[in-house]
């Protein structure tokens, strides 16, 4: 199956900060991808830079086969956008939009949302992408967007890559996951697949290298007694001293994010102890 989006150590640096770096993934055609990451992570960077808004500092990405740079043409005409704050021309009536008879200034989130994403599946695209549309709506809002965004993937196979920090509505939709965080890419993959392959892990309190030899150790708790983790497993289970429990869509989420977020204390804790010895 071919790719609607592939970025190559994808970067991009204001100053001395890097907003997103060495991003290296693919987007499955026909997909309808969450985007997930707190804010800071390099979501909204990621898609300026797969529309040609932005230009990267190092690496490449590909859209649709092209680059949205160099060769705006081929691109653009195949692609929809609906950024943050889903912009449209305020003075103008929806019927100047489309065909309703109010200011589009005069709408309310929901419904300047609405208008946004309609526009932006009028041109019938092959990639759509979403920042943070969901963001400010309220659940009839955002109930409605989604059944317009699912009805068009269903009726046209368009590929969706949808921002959004909500994790039940994206379980809803979605089939795909990026996790961001931290400027970087943290997992990349099927839905479905991610939710087989991740497990969480409760025994005696013990060494825990055995199970980090062979499966991957996303997160680790103790108490007195128990150990708990959870994994990314790279096959069977075997070890009866370890209860196998399913893990849900958020526990992972946040487990990956818990994750960087230590690692970035952890480093940030080794420099400023480094720079305390050399004082």
């Amino acid at each position: 199956m071919s790719n609607a989006l592939e970025t190559a150590h994808l970067s991009k640096r204001y100053g001395r900060t890097w907003a997103l770096q060495d991003c290296t993934l693919a987007l499955p055609a026909g997909r309808v991808a969450a985007l997930v990451g707190p804010n800071g992570a390099g979501k909204t960077t990621l898609l300026n830079l797969s529309v040609g808004i932005l230009e990267p500092t190092a690496g490449s990405v590909q859209v649709l086969g092209s680059s949205p740079l160099k060769q705006p043409t081929k691109t653009l005409p195949r692609l929809g956008f609906v950024a943050q704050d889903h912009p449209l021309y305020q003075d103008f009536t929806v019927a100047d939009l489309l065909t309703l008879d109010r200011r589009a200034g005069k709408l309310s989130g929901g419904q300047q949302a609405q208008v946004a994403l309609v526009l932006a599946l009028a041109k019938r695209p092959e990639l759509l992408l979403l920042d943070e549309p969901l963001a400010s709506l309220d659940p009839l809002a955002r109930r409605e967007f989604l059944r317009t965004l699912l009805d068009a993937t269903i009726e046209t196979g368009l590929t969706v890559l949808l921002s959004s920090h909500i994790i039940g509505d994206l379980e809803r939709v979605c089939d795909y996951l990026i996790i961001l965080s931290a400027s970087q890419v943290q997992l990349v993959g099927d839905l479905q697949e991610i939710g087989q392959t991740h497990k969480r892990l409760i025994g005696p309190r013990q060494n825990v290298d055995a199970i980090a030899h062979v499966h991957t150790v996303i997160e680790q708790s103790q108490t007195e007694r128990q150990t708990t983790l959870l994994v990314r497993a790279n096959g069977p289970i075997f070890d009866p001293s370890w209860e196998v429990q399913g893990v849900s869509l958020e526990d992972i989420m946040l487990a990956y994010l818990g994750r960087q977020a230590g690692e970035q204390l952890a480093a940030s804790s080794s420099a400023h102890k480094g720079m305390e010895v050399v004082q």
